[in-house]
């Protein structure tokens, strides 16, 4: 897994993300920050800046405030 699939895993999820959960961003933290977790594991947390960055930009898309 390299930064470039981290960033198309991360767009998907933004697109998803907003189909799925479009107005509902209290409910989507609990999966956001599990979703954070898991990658920032599966990349040894080499990539946390950018993780970190990505999954605010989704709480952001949806609605919400970034961490």
């Amino acid at each position: 897994m390299d930064l470039e699939d981290i960033k198309e895993g991360a767009e998907d999820l933004l697109g998803k993300g907003k189909d799925l959960l479009a107005g509902q961003a209290g409910n989507a933290d609990g999966a956001i920050d599990a979703v954070e977790d898991f990658l920032d594991n599966q990349t040894g947390h080499k990539f946390t800046e950018q993780i970190d960055g990505a999954t605010d930009a989704v709480r952001q898309a949806l609605g919400g405030q970034a961490d």
